[in-house]
């Protein structure tokens, strides 16, 4: 058990947390929640013991390992992506390595009476005791299994690590994480870069192989499936919950029902006694009650009423003329890298007002048909755009395409039209810019940042195809719900690329799959697909 006790953070006189306690049990899967800002990355720091708290402790057993896989890596390394993953049992291999070094100091060393040689035999039988009580495991397999189950092919094992991109990175660790099976494990957004079948491979482990787990995820089904207790971080204070986060959504409404009718009886109950006090001060016979309830008022605790968003903001994307039957037509194409082939004699046809998306590893190709259909990249065959297409696209990289001299507010104001300009400050406080924020210079931005402003630019297009490549990895969920619903109204032709499979679910009615060179067109929901896909893909990686 790990325990928590009277957490206290302050940052230049303001209190992020106040007296914050709570346990963590074995085999507990806490969703750690709160709006940006709340705190949640600066508690899971501090738990994982990378950043120290103002006041209070993090108390936990001695042997207990703690492995923590924060939301950006800074590390560089030079190594193979094998060699990095199996550092996992760099403590396995460093007492059998201990162990064969002192074992051929004793097969050449004939002070057998001496004290050093006899601390030799002690040493050699406490590591032998440590090491033969470990489980019996095949290490390669395991750390083969691991790695296959997050989307690295054979091949990329003896690549080296700087070759891939941070998202991969990120996967490294999180094998290395997964594989040392540590006490309690932290992961702060561990699924924006890994694609839906290892996100369902992850959930598998984390249900079926780990101890405690505390996540922040920002993907509903993801948290959904993994948690059975929902920790809520507000107002410098928290709220524990026994219930996954979907549940909690439904109990922290009926909390808050709770505080306000407790609110407006406190606001009552002072009122009254204000008048009374108005009333009397100043009367002799009165003076020792008027008194009494001033006292009384000083000491009072305000109820404080938790901090929600309840705006009602519903966008649509403007109207724009119609275009073409068949938006998107896609004839016996090819795509190779070298000696690498991404796909071989692909077709499909995307009609008009057709919501489709396109599923697959990293790497398979969805990214690299999506260049094809808007000719950034020479193919083999043919992709043709429609009569009277206009095209909105949400590219990976769409935040370098920002201008870093405007500001966030002109950067949407400069193409908004009509009525969509008088909430321009409502939208942009959906997708996280509020108050001085939306003052702020595109190029002083967060990466993140950017990527939620060039999604808001986007959303104010007229266009009447859209075609987004994964555009959920920086929204939480509220934006995610207010770009859900823009597409679900929206009249046009919709391409999806994401691994968000509670953002996916009700958007698309055609699936295509990106798979061993080919694409497979699928005639059913996401949800279909995935059930139907979900038992054969966790035999496939199981760990």
């Amino acid at each position: 058990m790990i325990s928590i006790d009277n957490l206290v953070v302050e940052f230049s006189g303001h209190t992020l947390f106040s007296d914050v306690s709570f346990t963590i049990n074995e085999n507990d899967k806490i969703a750690l929640m709160g709006k940006n800002g709340a705190g949640k990355s600066t508690m899971m720091k501090i738990i994982a013991g990378v950043q120290n708290a103002t006041r209070g402790h993090v108390r936990c057993p001695k042997e207990a390992v703690i492995a923590y896989l924060p939301q950006h890596l800074l590390t560089e390394d030079n190594t193979t992506v094998f060699d990095e993953a199996s550092k996992a049992f760099s403590h396995v291999f460093k007492l059998r390595n201990e162990m064969e070094d002192l074992n051929k100091q004793l097969e050449t060393r004939t002070d057998y009476e001496s004290d050093e040689y006899m601390k030799i035999i002690e040493r050699v039988s406490d590591l032998g005791e440590k090491y033969y009580a470990l489980e019996d495991v095949n290490y390669d397999a395991e750390v083969e299994k691991a790695l296959k189950g997050l989307g690295f092919k054979q091949e990329d094992f003896t690549r080296q690590t700087n070759e891939f991109s941070g998202g991969w990175r990120m996967r490294i660790e999180l094998v290395k994480i997964l594989l040392q099976k540590p006490d309690l494990i932290l992961l702060d957004e561990p699924t924006n870069h890994i694609d839906i079948e290892s996100v369902i491979w992850l959930e598998d482990f984390l249900l079926n192989k780990a101890n405690a787990v505390v996540v922040i995820s920002h993907d509903r089904a993801f948290i959904d499936n993994i948690t059975n207790r929902t920790i809520e971080v507000t107002m410098g204070r928290i709220y524990d919950y026994k219930a996954n986060y979907s549940h909690y959504l439904q109990l922290r409404e009926e909390r808050r029902a709770h505080q306000i009718k407790a609110f407006e009886e406190q606001k009552k109950f002072i009122a009254d006694n204000q008048a009374f006090i108005d009333r009397f001060k100043g009367t002799f016979s009165k003076t020792n009650q008027v008194n009494s309830r001033e006292r009384m008022l000083e000491k009072l605790e305000i109820i404080e009423i938790d901090d929600i968003d309840t705006s009602a903001l519903k966008l649509r994307f403007p109207k724009t003329q119609r275009s073409g039957d068949y938006p998107i037509t896609v004839k016996e194409i090819s795509k190779s890298y070298g000696s690498h082939v991404v796909f071989k004699n692909a077709s499909m046809s995307i009609s008009r007002g057709e919501k489709v998306c396109f599923v697959g590893r990293n790497g398979e190709g969805k990214s690299t048909m999506i260049k094809a259909i808007l000719n950034e990249i020479e193919v083999e065959g043919e992709c043709v755009l429609g009569h009277n297409v206009k095209v909105g696209y949400f590219a990976q990289n769409q935040a370098a395409l920002l201008d870093e001299n405007l500001t966030v507010f002109q950067t949407v104001d400069e193409i908004a039209q009509g009525d969509i300009r008088k909430q321009l400050k409502n939208i942009l406080g959906r997708f996280m810019f509020k108050g001085e924020a939306i003052d702020k210079k595109v190029g002083v931005l967060s990466g993140g940042e950017k990527t939620r402003l060039a999604m808001v630019k986007l959303l104010l297009e007229p266009v009447n195809l859209l075609i987004l490549d994964e555009p959920t990895n920086h929204l939480d969920l509220k934006s995610k719900d207010v770009l859900k619903e823009a597409l679900i109204d929206f009249d046009g032709t919709l391409v999806l690329v994401s691994h968000d499979r509670d953002f996916l679910q009700g958007l698309s009615n055609k699936v295509f799959e990106f798979k061993d060179q080919r694409v497979i067109e699928h005639f059913e929901t996401i949800d279909a697909f995935l059930e139907r896909n979900r038992i054969e893909s966790i035999k496939a990686m199981d760990l």
